[in-house]
């Protein structure tokens, strides 16, 4: 039990602290990039990046956690746990691969235990040029947004029962297409992707611009929770639609890899996908993109809880019982705290970090 505490931390402050510390003794290099927001015990909130082995290197492997807040509880543990993997680091090595460690890509989110930033944006479908043309329509949302949030929590047997009617009309498959995959019209709504480029979005393109450009072939893990059965790890291709970089990513990390604009994933098929910001800040480089997606509660019950956090940041007169408890929601959501969870979570991870640094050093 100990030897998996010391890798998952109970807050953001915490987690933070611990990074820092274990990368600083191995890292080249160790930058941090804040945001103007406050954490939620008053403390100053950043991105830190440490990059492990030769800047030169032609190879890198990126390893991101907190895209989605809360979900870094399980992401800045697996990023401890390769910190303190000696023989992984050896390994890496003598691939002549450089680990380029990003943790909490949106320390917001992961401070105040939400999945959005500041501004209730969802990272994850933020990824896109707001260059003044159409953002992507998903009038499927609208439909289904006053039910998601309603005027008290929790929801009333009226709300449940008229939420099952919608998805009885629309079908499952559609409604959780509707709800997930991206919406630019609700800003207090679930899966927001904003009206601008997000703070922390701007500050994780400088760092793919500044630490990973330089390097010829690039293998990124971006660590998820909340989707499929509990403590599995769900391969998720995080690429653009490229036959080719599909088949690189099932060759590194396996068949199983699925792809969601096919159809095979838990997830469904977002916009706004923030990997793709390699495409822009890495033009030159071979991107080879997966996300690991750690299952916790069945989605229905996730889903409860996205809508809990939501009503919460639009009520902050909620009393203190009420916030603790959609709080801990949140959390369970998005973090199982037990020791089995934790041993899957980071077996799996060490796994898929040896797998990339395999197919990173095969390339050619």
């Amino acid at each position: 039990m100990h030897a998996l505490t010391r890798y998952f931390s109970d807050s953001y402050a915490q987690a933070r602290e611990r990074f820092l510390a274990a990368a600083e003794p191995l890292a080249a290099h160790i930058q941090s990039y804040p945001i103007e927001a406050k954490g939620s015990q008053g403390e100053a909130l950043a991105t830190d990046v440490a990059l492990i082995g030769d800047a030169g290197a032609q190879r890198v492997l990126i390893m991101t956690s907190a895209t989605h807040g809360v979900e870094g509880f399980c992401g800045s543990g697996c990023q401890l746990s390769l910190l303190d993997d000696a023989p992984m680091l050896e390994r890496a090595r003598q691939a002549g691969v450089a680990l380029l460690l990003v943790h909490a890509v949106n320390p917001y989110g992961f401070s105040w235990v939400s999945r959005t930033d500041e501004g209730n944006v969802d990272l994850n479908r933020n990824a896109q040029p707001f260059d003044g043309r159409p953002l992507p329509a998903n009038p499927g949302y609208g439909d289904i947004h006053g039910l998601l949030l309603p005027q008290e929590w929790p929801p009333t047997e009226h709300n449940r029962q008229a939420i099952a009617r919608h998805i009885e009309q629309h079908g499952l498959a559609a409604t959780t297409q509707a709800v997930s995959r991206g919406q630019y019209t609700h800003p207090d709504g679930l899966f927001y992707g904003g009206d601008r480029s997000a703070p922390s979005l701007q500050n994780l393109r400088a760092i793919l611009q500044t630490h990973a450009s330089r390097h010829a072939r690039i293998g990124w893990i971006d660590v998820h929770t909340g989707l499929g059965p509990r403590g599995h790890g769900e391969k998720i291709y995080a690429g653009r639609r490229d036959d080719s970089e599909v088949a690189r990513a099932r060759q590194w990390w396996g068949s199983d890899v699925a792809v969601p604009y096919q159809g095979s994933s838990a997830s469904v098929d977002i916009t706004g996908h923030l990997a793709g910001l390699v495409y822009e800040a890495c033009p030159k480089s071979e991107p080879t993109l997966m996300a690991l997606e750690f299952g916790t509660l069945p989605w229905e019950e996730v889903v409860l809880a996205l809508r809990g956090r939501n009503w919460l940041r639009a009520h902050p007169e909620a009393g203190d019982a009420l916030t603790r408890e959609i709080l801990q929601s949140t959390l369970d959501a998005f973090y199982c705290g037990q020791a089995d969870w934790q041993g899957m979570v980071l077996g799996q991870s060490r796994v898929a970090v040896l797998q990339a640094l395999c197919g990173l050093q095969a390339s050619r």
